[in-house]
């Protein structure tokens, strides 16, 4: 080529872009537009390290957080239930960095399949901005994907204390996984590491027991859920939660003041957390409750200081469900106060518009620094590397078909079968024959479905009825028993007599969850399973009675009636591992996870109290001869 040619032609270049970029400044000048914002396209055409798998996730993540601006930044930060997104296309518009389903924010219809399309179809949206940052999804799977319909519903936390089986923890944590990808799902808020003090606390369930030493132990449900690589399509995000003491609040209030001293919060409350953190846990939720009258969510001190700095926390740090709205102050202050003390990202989850602008202008008046915005940001970012969002952000379909599979049932009803505590056994009358020539059935919890799997089970409180599909105690029964034996189903008694050989009995709570499934009045039975529990005595049959709770009940005064009783706390969708031990085909080896009271009076009562006497001591639990 002529020499003379190549100059002209590159000088033809250099005043184009001279005229182009001269273009660009004219309209910002007439537009009054964010000169920022215009060059977004060119940030994202230039040396892209942050695409580059090869490249180290710090690399990669510094790559890009130099290439975002502000508002990109703190999308990053911002979480948004999906039900309140006011257009998809905010997604993109907002950059928003995650979403989440609350307990019953599911697709329509809800299955397996819908809930992938969803994810793939907001992903997609998130994908259009310029520098095509994936989202993370977060959904509260606690007890298996509980919000799908058809999952596999794993015993709530209290029973799996029961059970003291760290290994079973770690298989639980893979199943989950496995069906919570299988909908595109990338983060679970869980496990719960909550250290439950006082049963009358409607969150009780959710926690593995009033001692540390098992929630400390069953940190391998972590290695379950995150797997030994992030990367792979197996793999979800977990979630430590609740940062920190809620279990212990005064009464059992649900977002109420755990009064300790630093050291026994230590002690108590922040044990588990630390093998949480060795196990590499990706997030750590906050609680809603205070410590000595100061909010969690504000609280710099444990925040930064003890959680990421002292114990060398590196995830990222998310808010509970528009919990920094709690904070002293009006919504500018809450928001300051929050993101100083710590808080990566804010699960808003409803007004979006108003957190972004107000966190917006507190950087802009200097209220916030942006080293802690970028050190928020940075660290979600390096979650969403590790999770190789970036390579592969869509739903892997391999795993979907794993949703409520034969296998994970199995692990289920294994669950079941090790969670049972045998607290009576008179004259061992258990286990019972399968060759018995009469059984009757009764107890409003025998044949439900929704009444076992409890609250977080498809919606947030849980409901009764046949919700999802599983097994009941009563179809458990009828299946482990022999098929010459009869049967008989009344869910209040009426129609037993004396020709039964024995009376099961299935009675204790209703579903509920956080708030609602308080009890500071009482924790007795119910009018209707004492009615039917009367009515079962006058046939003179020998009872079994199987309590379905999130708690230890007070039944002192009618514990005398049984011959039998078992605590199967809330056993899921697998209620013929119920049976499978009730019959003798396995051992009771469950023990207590929490102390039972002998009377509400007794409330606060744990191991290790001064004038310790409960009804059953934490760890006790019977055996079959």
């Amino acid at each position: 080529m002529n020499k003379n040619v190549h100059f002209k032609g590159r000088w033809v270049l250099t005043l184009l872009s001279i005229i182009i970029v001269g273009g660009v400044i004219c309209l910002v000048k007439l537009t009054g537009t964010n000169a920022e914002d215009i060059d977004t396209d060119l940030r994202a055409e230039g040396n892209q390290i942050y695409k580059d798998p090869n490249a180290s996730v710090p690399e990669r993540v510094s790559d890009l957080l130099s290439k975002m601006t502000l508002e990109e930044k703190i999308g990053q930060m911002t979480q948004v239930d999906r039900n309140f997104l006011r257009s998809e296309e905010d997604i993109a518009k907002y950059y928003l960095g995650s979403l989440l389903s609350g307990g019953g924010s599911s697709p329509a219809p809800n299955t397996p399949e819908s809930w992938a399309n969803m994810y793939d179809r907001y992903q997609s949206i998130s994908l259009t901005t310029p520098l095509e940052i994936p989202l993370i999804y977060g959904i509260d799977a606690v007890h298996g994907n509980n919000n799908v319909y058809g999952s596999t519903i794993f015993p709530h936390n209290i029973g799996l204390g029961a059970a003291r089986n760290p290994e079973l923890m770690k298989r639980i944590g893979e199943a989950t996984a496995k069906e919570v990808a299988g909908t595109g799902i990338n983060w679970t808020f869980a496990p719960c590491l909550c250290v439950a003090r006082d049963e009358r606390w409607g969150r009780t369930y959710e926690s593995y027991g009033e001692n540390p030493e098992i929630a400390s132990s069953y940190s391998t449900i972590i290695e379950g859920l995150q797997g030994t690589n992030l990367t792979d399509s197996s793999s979800i995000l977990a979630t430590a939660k609740h940062w920190v003491g809620d279990g212990g609040t005064i009464g059992g209030d649900d977002q109420g003041d755990t009064q300790l001293s630093e050291q026994e919060l230590r002690d108590i409350h922040i044990a588990p957390f630390i093998d949480a953190i060795e196990k590499g846990v990706g997030s750590v939720m906050i609680s809603y409750s205070s410590w000595n009258g100061e909010k969690l969510h504000g609280h710099d001190y444990l925040i930064t200081d003890v959680l990421k700095q002292e114990l060398g926390f590196s995830g990222f740090v998310v808010s509970d469900w528009a919990a920094i709205d709690q904070l002293p102050g009006d919504y500018a202050s809450d928001v300051r106060d929050s993101i100083n003390a710590g808080i990566d990202m804010v699960m808003v989850p409803e007004d979006y518009i108003t957190f972004i602008s107000t966190l917006r202008n507190e950087v802009n008046e200097g209220n916030i620094s942006m080293s802690r915005i970028d050190d928020a940001v940075s660290r979600i970012l390096t979650k969403k590397f590790e999770l190789g969002l970036f390579e592969d952000p869509y739903t892997d379909r391999t795993y979907t078909p794993t949703i409520g599979s034969e296998e994970h049932r199995d692990i289920a009803r294994d669950a079941v079968r090790q969670s049972l505590v045998l607290l009576k056994n008179e004259k061992e009358i258990l286990p019972l024959s399968k060759d018995l020539n009469k059984i009757f059935v009764a107890g409003k919890n025998a044949n439900n479905i929704g009444n076992q799997s409890g609250g977080w089970t498809i919606s947030w409180q849980g409901s009764s009825g046949d919700i999802t599909p599983g097994t009941t105690i009563l179809e458990g029964i009828k299946n482990v028993a022999s098929e010459n034996t009869e049967v008989t189903f009344n869910e209040r008694g009426v129609g037993i007599n004396s020709s039964y050989d024995v009376a099961i009995v299935v009675v204790g709570e209703k579903p509920y969850a956080e708030g609602q499934g308080d009890r500071p009045n009482g924790l007795g039975l119910d009018r209707t399973d004492i009615t039917t529990l009367n009515q079962i005595k006058r046939s003179g049959v020998p009872i079994v009675v199987i309590s379905v709770s999130g708690r230890p009940l007070v039944m002192t005064d009618q514990l005398s009636d049984w011959n039998a009783l078992i605590q199967a706390w809330l056993p899921g969708t697998e209620g013929d591992g119920v049976a499978d031990v009730l019959f003798g085909d396995y051992n009771f080896t469950g023990t207590l996870p929490i102390s039972w009271p002998r009377s509400e009076e007794q409330l606060p009562m744990n191991i290790g109290d001064e004038n310790y006497d409960p009804l059953f001591p934490y760890g006790f639990g019977l055996t079959y001869p």
